[in-house]
């Protein structure tokens, strides 16, 4: 990981108190609730518990659907995670949703420090649809990608003239982080009625960041197949430099499955699950389904990752996916053919220690995983 994340991880911890030694990350997403709890022993992470649980069934929907649960039913969903999971301390993180945070990257003048404190909330406002005011905005510089200051050639004419090269402007790149006031008070205010001593909210970007990546040298596209939507991130050195996020998920390939073949969600899911990407001649129009709404979200990925190579003149090494519709039969061989570069499927629980036997069985729920996993291991670094 980048010494930039570990710099980014001050990001709004300043709003709560730090207490424990056993920690716990938690994943609130559109269809599900993922809890984690790790201990520190030796300058290792050991994971201790963890769980997930259905959201669903909480608005008298099917599991896997996803539900926007109001506050009291949330926090009942949450205390009955923490008990089936035998969650034994209350201190940690809480992961803020890619879609309810605004992260971009902007370009600014190599000004001084004190100058760059005034220009970013003003350039900010351009990409933030509400008041300033109503949200939390934090910044950080980035390292430069190269110390020398880009030339610009002369025009034909120019040349013709005897003008020879000039150096342009130098300029600088922060990172730009902005919740809004609202989603962080919901956050705090579930952590109290629910009796949490919360360290930290983070955005679920840094989360899994730190939980899927290590030192690669190139940039990575993190591809997150959540229920309701996809979200599309292209790292380098820890730092987002470009997300996107796509209204279509793992429950709307359910949902085609059950409106073309006639079916119940529940079963389509099963099928769904079953099935994936079968070369079985009897599961074909199963197949041609998922692959419909597979390809659209491949589709949108390599639109995210031509424009970044254009901008940015350089390629993304591979891709990384994770959540639920990671887990689809047969998905990575398709997005490798799809992406012609490395695919691999998120393995967080690689970065903690666990019992031999449970490798299986934390190898295939990993990208369920990825966020809760980074937001208890930051929990842990905060630990100091």
């Amino acid at each position: 990981m980048s010494d930039f994340l570990e710099k980014a991880q001050g990001f709004l911890g300043g709003l709560f108190k730090k207490r424990g030694e056993s920690v716990i990350g938690i994943d609130i997403g559109s269809a599900s609730v993922k809890i984690i709890q790790l201990r520190r022993a030796k300058e290792k992470a050991v994971l201790e518990t963890y769980g997930e649980l259905a959201l669903g069934p909480y608005a008298d929907r099917a599991v896997g659907q996803a539900a926007l649960l109001p506050a009291e039913k949330l926090s009942v969903a949450l205390k009955d995670i923490m008990r089936e999971a035998n969650v034994s301390v209350r201190n940690g993180g809480v992961a803020i949703p890619l879609v309810s945070s605004l992260i971009t990257v902007i370009e600014l003048p190599q000004v001084s420090e004190r100058q760059i404190q005034t220009m970013v909330p003003i350039e900010a406002r351009k990409y933030i649809p509400v008041p300033i005011s109503e949200v939390t905005l934090d910044w950080q510089i980035l390292p430069a990608e190269s110390e020398a200051a880009t030339e610009i050639p002369p025009s034909a004419a120019e040349r013709e003239r005897g003008v020879r090269s000039t150096a342009a402007p130098k300029k600088v790149h922060a990172l730009v982080v902005a919740i809004h006031n609202d989603v962080i008070g919901r956050y705090q205010a579930l952590a109290e009625r629910d009796g949490l001593e919360i360290q930290f909210l983070e955005s679920e970007i840094f989360a899994s960041t730190r939980s899927l990546l290590s030192r690669e040298r190139g940039p990575v596209l993190l591809l997150d197949i959540g229920a309701s939507a996809t979200k599309f991130s292209i790292i380098e050195n820890g730092i987002p430099w470009s997300t996107h996020i796509l209204s279509r998920g793992s429950q709307d390939i359910t949902l085609a499955l059950s409106k073309s073949l006639g079916i119940g969600f529940l079963e389509a899911e099963e099928l769904k699950r079953a099935v994936g990407f079968s070369k079985e001649e009897t599961h074909k129009d199963v197949v041609a389904t998922i692959q419909v709404a597979v390809s659209d979200i491949f589709s949108s990925a390599n639109r995210m990752l031509l424009e970044f190579e254009r901008r940015h003149k350089k390629t993304v090494d591979k891709v990384v996916l994770s959540g639920g519709g990671s887990l689809l039969k047969g998905i990575t061989e398709v997005a490798a053919a799809n992406f012609s570069i490395g695919v691999e499927v998120a393995n967080p629980f690689s970065k903690v220690e666990a019992p031999a036997f449970l490798a299986p069985v934390l190898t295939e729920a990993g990208p369920h995983f990825a966020v809760s996993i980074g937001i208890a291991l930051r929990a842990l670094e905060d630990l100091g």
